[in-house]
């Protein structure tokens, strides 16, 4: 069997379904690759989020439970995280709703990368999130050390 376009070449196939889309020769489109293409398009987003969470709150966690690290290049990550958290809200306002369930993804990831970039047991980092949404993307916000 032959390899249709959309599995041959995607790019030339997402080319032109934007062609016919923009010319409205909807006879020519390929509706149920565009239906899973779109589909695709919003989970990217929604691991974008839960990506710039995981490492916003991987920092967090570093800078409470292990202050002696406390420094520049800590502090710029977690600022540049929630501007982009910002950003990325902004751009796509349909992603607020989804911000829970990505902050509770985000945290189990955050947990399990701030034990080993910091050396320290698993155990020593709280199993739920010690830090509120809010807090968590509060310009101002960071947690004392412990």
């Amino acid at each position: 069997m032959q390899p249709t376009l959309y599995q041959s070449d995607y790019y030339t196939w997402a080319r032109e379904q934007a062609d016919a889309l923009r010319e409205g020769r909807f006879d020519a489109l390929d509706p149920e690759h565009l239906i899973e293409e779109l589909e695709a398009m919003g989970a990217r987003e929604r691991r974008e989020l839960a990506n710039r969470l995981t490492v916003l709150l991987t920092h967090l966690l570093k800078w409470q439970f292990q202050p002696s690290g406390q420094g520049a290049s800590w502090a710029l990550t977690i600022r540049v995280q929630r501007m982009d958290i910002a950003d990325l809200l902004n751009d796509e306002p349909g992603l607020t709703p989804e911000i829970p369930q990505a902050f509770d993804k985000a945290y189990r990831k955050a947990r399990l990368l701030a034990a080993r970039e910091t050396g320290m047991e698993e155990a020593t980092f709280p199993t739920q999130s010690p830090y509120t949404i809010e807090q968590t993307m509060a310009d101002d916000y960071l947690p004392e050390g412990n």
